[in-house]
């Protein structure tokens, strides 16, 4: 393969601690953007819960992904529509995952409390977008 039209890991000169780090705190901004959003749209703005979730997901969609390109990639060029448009696809089949897997549980094992299914439903997820982000969204070219 032509080393030119390589395609570049963006975490792989980066270090563990930095990379993780910057994942962790990545997803806490955009959680806490959401939620954010989501309250000012329930007690300020009297939207239901339902359409206040809509309008706090993108958000925080918009909030994840400068985070996680700044600080979990640690990226310098400027962002583009393309990445905004891959990472946003990639965030709303995470979610959808998450939606999936959640259902999935509290149907096939109907004792299983709510919280135990978000939670494994949220691994599952978050490993999908995670692949996601480090090997569709934000790869580079050599």
């Amino acid at each position: 393969m032509n080393q030119q039209n390589s395609v570049i890991d963006p975490a792989r000169d980066l270090p563990p601690l930095r990379h993780w780090g910057g994942f962790l705190v990545s997803g806490l901004i955009a959680l806490a953007c959401d939620a954010s959003i989501l309250q000012f749209g329930i007690l300020v703005v009297g939207l239901n819960p339902l359409t206040a979730r809509l309008i706090a997901i993108s958000g925080a969609m918009v909030a994840g992904w400068l985070a996680h390109r700044r600080l979990t990639f640690s990226l310098s060029a400027p962002p583009t529509l393309g990445e905004f448009s891959r990472y946003s696809a990639t965030a709303w089949i995470a979610a959808a995952i998450n939606y999936v897997v959640f259902a999935a549980v509290l149907y096939v094992l109907p004792g299983t409390h709510p919280l135990t299914a978000l939670v494994f439903a949220s691994i599952l997820a978050t490993f999908f977008a995670y692949m996601g982000m480090r090997y569709r969204v934000f790869r580079g070219r050599a």
